[in-house]
């Protein structure tokens, strides 16, 4: 039996993993890369000690961006600084964008807190701040991460997933002009986690749920989190953190203000099965979408004819996150490690540091739509 075994060919994958960056204090969740190069990650306050919730990798070392000062909250003008930053994303213009949860230890948000903040990348100086009314930015809203088509009205339209693990799912639309946000597909269905019964990820061979020291436990229900925007522009692909379903809406619904939540609704399709439960998607201008699965240590990809295959499968990805396509070629990840925090391990922080960047090269371009 073991000879046979051995004889067993290699998992065949497109591209092999290398580390980019390490890290010995708080873990990362968010990754993006300039059209010059520039790497920025992102460490929201989960409980970490984080001394800086954005920073830029200089020398191989994470320095805080755009300088310290803008990492400290002003607890009486939350809309100042930073408070609590979920995603880092570099849009079509080679602009820094950060997606500001305004939930540190995902406490109920504060006016001022849930907000996107753009950075022009030339002067490291930030340009614009869009704070999210309470309307559209809940009480219980987790932002998670964002795309872009800045096609689409007078200076472009973000689209944001809402995570929120004790409250309504969704997607925000944002019109980056008039800084107007609105919310999309409110706690439909396919925001929604899905119960134990129908999906229920293993991870390191343990089913993934909150687990108290006191041993009792409780189903995880992060929704709507990975979104990907398709290279022609046309659909929004998404999907909760515990589904192992992939889905997609169309935009122009969900940039129509004029429209009922039913029409929308109308143009949702479920795209399938994955392979996996996903934390992180992305897109490239070929028309693949990438899944990280946090299930098996991989990237996955769909071909635009909708057949999917491995990346990339490395025992180091011990739960990929974000991704995040370059004009170099490379497609970053960031492994965190997410699954073996004190709560879904009894109160014992299993994690072992550092957490790492990684990519792999793809030879992909990212979707770039811009006028």
């Amino acid at each position: 039996m073991v000879s046979q075994l051995q004889k067993l060919p290699a998992v065949s994958t497109i591209g092999t993993l290398e580390p980019v960056a390490h890290f010995d204090g708080a873990m990362p969740t968010g990754v993006t890369v300039s059209h010059q190069g520039r790497i920025f990650v992102n460490f929201p306050k989960w409980g970490d000690e984080v001394n800086f919730t954005v920073a830029e990798i200089r020398n191989g070392e994470a320095v805080p961006y755009p300088n310290l000062a803008f990492n400290k909250t002003q607890e009486y003008n939350r809309s100042a600084a930073l408070v609590s930053v979920q995603s880092v994303v570099v849009d079509p213009l080679d602009r820094l964008w950060l997606l500001d949860t305004g939930s540190p230890m995902f406490k109920p948000t504060q006016y001022g807190g849930p907000k996107l903040v753009c950075i022009d990348l030339s002067t490291d100086r930030v340009i614009q701040t869009i704070v999210f009314p309470q309307d559209v930015a809940l009480p219980s809203t987790y932002l998670n991460d964002i795309r872009f088509d800045l096609r689409r009205g007078a200076a472009g339209m973000a689209f944001i997933t809402d995570s929120s693990d004790r409250g309504a799912n969704g997607i925000i639309v944002v019109d980056l002009a008039s800084g107007e946000s609105w919310r999309k597909l409110h706690n439909h269905p396919s925001t929604k986690a899905e119960p134990p019964a129908t999906c229920l990820p293993l991870v390191e061979g343990q089913p993934l749920m909150e687990r108290q020291a006191n041993s009792t436990t409780k189903p995880m229900k992060m929704g709507a989190d990975g979104i990907a925007i398709a290279a022609d522009g046309s659909r929004l692909y998404y999907c909760p953190l515990i589904s192992r379903r992939l889905y997609s809406v169309s935009i122009d619904a969900l940039i129509d203000r004029t429209i009922d939540e039913a029409a929308v609704a109308a143009t949702v399709i479920d795209e399938g099965d994955k392979g996996g439960c996903a934390d992180g998607l992305e897109s490239d201008a070929a028309g693949y979408i990438y899944a990280t699965n946090y299930e098996h240590q991989a990237i996955l990809r769909r071909s635009p004819a909708g057949m999917w295959e491995t990346v990339v499968r490395d025992p180091r990805l011990m739960w990929p996150d974000t991704m995040s396509i370059a004009t170099d070629g490379y497609l970053y990840i960031t492994a965190n490690q997410l699954h073996r925090q004190p709560k879904y391990q009894k109160g014992q922080d299993l994690r072992q540091k550092p957490y790492t960047l990684f990519r792999t090269r793809i030879d992909a371009e990212p979707v770039l739509l811009r006028g």
